[in-house]
């Protein structure tokens, strides 16, 4: 059942990737320009899942407001 989770979200995020975030866009034809494209779309990626993990309630303690 686990290892079942772990493909359903991988599909997940390569959809959210591919839709969302546009991985498949990418026409050029350059290594260097696909491997731009690819890091800057997994940078979107890792940004969105972070904001939504931080918008769910006690996912960390943010330093600033603990200071307050």
């Amino acid at each position: 059942m686990r290892i079942t989770k772990c493909r359903w979200k991988i599909e997940q995020d390569y959809h959210q990737l591919k839709e969302g975030l546009g991985l498949d866009h990418y026409e050029g034809r350059s290594w260097n320009g696909w491997h731009h494209h690819v890091t800057l779309v997994m940078l979107a990626h890792s940004f969105l899942t972070l904001e939504t993990l931080r918008s769910k309630k006690n996912f960390w303690v943010d330093p600033a407001k603990d200071s307050a």
